[in-house]
């Protein structure tokens, strides 16, 4: 999957699959986490959000199921 580095100081960057609703994390601190069933809508939030790593942690970490890919 292609990601997109954003600008965070705990993300480096940020990939999606709209097919397959996966999302995927790659932390600054290490590791690359996939989230899966995603919907478009808060991926979008999440890249437009002012902070990406405070709505990553509060929107999407604790609410999707994920795996640790690196």
């Amino acid at each position: 999957m292609t990601r997109e580095r954003v600008s965070s100081s705990s993300i480096r960057s940020v990939g999606y699959d709209p097919d397959n609703r996966i999302l995927e994390i790659e932390l600054r601190r290490g590791g690359i986490y996939q989230y899966f069933q995603v919907p478009a809508e808060p991926y979008r939030s999440l890249v437009e959000a002012e902070s990406i790593g405070r709505h990553y942690t509060k929107f999407i970490k604790p609410v999707y199921q994920f795996r640790k890919v690196k």
